[in-house]
């Protein structure tokens, strides 16, 4: 669960500080498989910094993270930021997440319950 519980504290902080980004990246698999909006990427450093191209602060929120029967854990989320043109916004959504039996992530769902959320992204 902590590691988990790292993710969103790493996120947050990883667009200022090298030493959490790389401790982010670290906590995923290379080929981890990242679903969001509808389309599948593999690899989680390219979201992330696609992520940080377009906002430029952010702070998460979340419930205890539950395990579910098929073995991934689910999670309630609740963001603020500022995106880099100035405009601030809040969304909310859920997270699914996988992990190996090392304890690295190997599947992340992002899926959003603010309407319309991340469009800017699908490109």
């Amino acid at each position: 669960m902590t590691m988990l519980n790292n993710y969103y504290r790493l996120f947050d902080a990883s667009r200022t500080d090298d030493r959490a980004m790389k401790d982010l990246l670290s906590l995923f698999t290379q080929n981890a498989e990242i679903v969001s909006n509808g389309s599948s990427r593999t690899g989680f450093e390219v979201v992330i910094k696609t992520f940080y191209e377009y906002n430029k602060d952010i702070k998460h929120m979340w419930d205890a993270w539950v395990l579910q029967p098929d073995g991934s854990y689910r999670t309630n989320w609740a963001v603020c930021g500022q995106a880099v043109d100035g405009t601030v916004y809040a969304k909310a959504g859920i997270d699914i997440m996988r992990v190996n039996e090392s304890g690295q992530i190997v599947y992340l769902k992002n899926v959003q319950t603010t309407e319309d959320a991340y469009n800017e992204y699908n490109s």
